[in-house]
């Protein structure tokens, strides 16, 4: 029998991302009006970004949604491993404009990949830069209360759950950890693995699915067209990895979005998986 203490469930509150409502004649409110109207938690959004933030404050507090984190919306178009010190200037800045509007929000991560290992970038090379770049937003990451929350992505770059685990442990910081996205890991390992050796550095789950049969048949992007719960992730294995690690906490889906109808759908397979 569990003690009163200790938590029975891993995905305990339910979020998505902005970018999946595709219901573009709805207002800010109106959109925090009907995520919550389908039984979301929260919504986390992209930062920097041209939202007006008293609209989306006053949503979230009328909505009663909250926004538990957002997405550096640069990490791609400005790498913290580009070569050029003025990009990785561009992604250093972005990061810290995405603190101070989670800061605003409420929020308590913000989601950043770390950089790109390609035929400009070595993996040892990206090692050393994502590192001595991130360093630089610590300070403002400890003044606005906002932790950075790393993203395991295909860019061909910390591929070991265990180099992960090493990559946070090196910043010495306690708001350096981990945005575990669990289909991201399916196409070349398990992720029970990855949540037992990253552990407690885990702050963030997104809730991706993933098909090694459709992978296979059609190539490595088809894994990811098949519904929750229809592809290889093992989300019963994934729950109690996540408890037996301590997790308990936010999961956010992160699929191709849709209208009113697309989003009620996303959130009852959520809510299966969160169960299992």
């Amino acid at each position: 029998m569990n003690s009163l203490n200790e938590p029975t469930r891993a995905l305990t509150k339910l979020s998505l991302k902005w970018s999946m409502i595709e219901e573009p004649t709805l207002s800010i409110l109106d959109k925090f009006l009907l995520l919550a109207d389908l039984g979301f938690d929260g919504v986390e959004l992209d930062a920097p970004n041209e939202l007006p933030m008293g609209e989306v404050v006053a949503a979230r507090d009328r909505s009663g949604l909250a926004i538990p984190g957002v997405i550096n919306s640069m990490h791609w178009k400005a790498p913290l491993t580009d070569p050029d010190p003025a990009v990785r200037q561009v992604g250093v800045e972005a990061i810290r404009t995405a603190l101070d509007n989670a800061r605003e929000y409420g929020a308590s991560t913000v989601l950043v990949v770390p950089g790109v290992v390609n035929a400009q970038t070595s993996y040892s090379q990206a090692y050393a830069l994502a590192q001595t770049e991130l360093r630089k937003v610590l300070d403002h990451a400890e003044t606005t209360g906002v932790s950075i929350a790393i993203e395991n992505v295909w860019n061909d770059f910390l591929l070991s759950p265990l180099e992960a685990a090493r990559f946070v442990d090196e910043f010495g910081s306690a708001r350096v950890g981990w945005y575990f996205d669990v289909g991201n890991v399916l196409r070349y390992s398990r992720p029970a693995h990855w949540i037992e050796a990253l552990g407690k550095r885990i702050i963030k789950i997104d809730i991706k699915e993933f098909s090694l049969t459709r992978m296979n048949a059609d190539g490595p992007w088809k894994g990811f067209e098949v519904e929750l719960g229809e592809g290889d992730c093992d989300w019963a294995t994934v729950n109690s990895a996540l408890l037996a690690s301590g997790y308990s906490g936010w999961g956010s889906v992160e699929m191709p979005g849709g209208d009113r109808h697309r989003l009620k759908a996303l959130k009852e397979s959520a809510d299966r998986i969160a169960a299992l």
